[in-house]
């Protein structure tokens, strides 16, 4: 028979050996949890060498522990999702994809972000990158004069159309087509322009961004809200074209006639370099509209795309113009103080 002394002796030891192992546990848990944590904030941090009109220069891309210093980022999100979710009526909508990006910090979200589209116009905006790169070793083409002569008019399916159109027989510059082409959202000048531009140059900017070539895809609907932001952010970083390619592209881009949209969500006096696409199908009776570009809010620009299918343009433009004005306000309320 064991003494007591003995026992109890060996019940402390099992007991202390069972609370130092839930300490232990406990310790482990928390330290799991607090590293989950700082990975969820933990992101790239972009400096930038500083805005020169429509760019700001990447130098480089550093890790930062302590990226979102702004509580309210995250609850911005949830406002969009509440839009969409409850304040938005599901009638106008069957479909909204967001993706948002502050530029000089590089955080972001996004929203639907595996929903995917028809990109239809958003395909003028590699193009002309295509064309600007060409440029840079093939002197003297954006200053080439060529007769505009398509038999075809590829304006007429488009549902808004160009305010201004090319005339038959009439010279251009490459470089007016371009303008044209994305200031007036022109079909005719997009499609002269493809058999200008090197084909093998257009594929590798799809390439390079890691972007489906839409040459290459069967299913019309292959564009995703996150990918296509990539076209806007080489031009912000000047990281692809030279500085004044890049600055050019983002000037002729916040001229376009399409006031609608992202546009209509910011005050008047706020730069917007944008493009737009629209598509209807016949066979179902839905239309898509997306809307992506650059808001530039003082000393706080930010990148915010929207994609959209629904039953009519106006309804879903309406969409697109209250995710702008959400956003807006919430950029707003968080830097003009500050």
């Amino acid at each position: 028979m064991k003494e007591p002394n003995k026992i109890r002796h060996k019940a402390l030891i099992s007991i202390f050996i069972f609370a130092v192992g839930v300490i232990i546990g406990i310790a482990v848990r928390e330290a799991m949890l607090q590293l989950k944590k700082r990975q969820e904030t933990s992101a790239y941090v972009e400096r930038h060498e500083g805005q020169q009109n429509y760019i700001n220069p990447l130098l480089a891309c550093d890790i930062a522990d302590d990226l979102i210093s702004n509580a309210d980022i995250i609850p911005f999100k949830g406002k969009i999702e509440q839009f969409l979710n409850t304040r938005m009526d599901k009638r106008w909508a069957t479909r909204v994809s967001v993706y948002y990006r502050e530029l000089n910090d590089g955080y972001w979200f996004s929203i639907g972000d595996t929903e995917k589209f028809i990109p239809a116009s958003l395909r003028k905006v590699p193009l002309m990158i295509a064309l600007l790169k060409q440029a840079e070793t093939e002197h003297g083409l954006l200053d080439r004069i060529v007769t505009f002569d398509l038999s075809n008019d590829y304006n007429l399916n488009q549902n808004i159309k160009p305010s201004q159109t090319l005339l038959f027989g009439k010279k251009y510059s490459v470089r007016d087509l371009i303008y044209r082409m994305i200031v007036y959202s022109d079909n005719n000048a997009f499609t002269y322009l493809t058999k200008i531009v090197d084909a093998a140059l257009l594929d590798k900017v799809y390439s390079s961004l890691r972007l489906q070539n839409p040459r290459a895809v069967k299913d019309d609907e292959f564009l995703s809200v996150q990918t296509y932001e990539s076209f806007f952010r080489v031009l912000y970083n000047a990281s692809y074209l030279t500085r004044s390619s890049s600055d050019w592209a983002l000037e002729i881009l916040s001229k376009s006639d399409f006031r609608t949209g992202l546009v209509s969500g910011v005050p008047p006096d706020v730069k917007v370099s944008h493009k737009f696409g629209e598509k209807s199908d016949a066979t179902n009776g839905t239309v898509q509209l997306h809307d992506c570009g650059i808001i530039y809010y003082p000393q706080h620009p930010y990148l915010l795309c929207v994609m959209s299918k629904g039953p009519d343009f106006e309804l879903l433009d309406d969409v697109v113009a209250e995710i702008s004005r959400i956003a807006y306000t919430e950029v707003d309320r968080q830097h003009k103080n500050h």
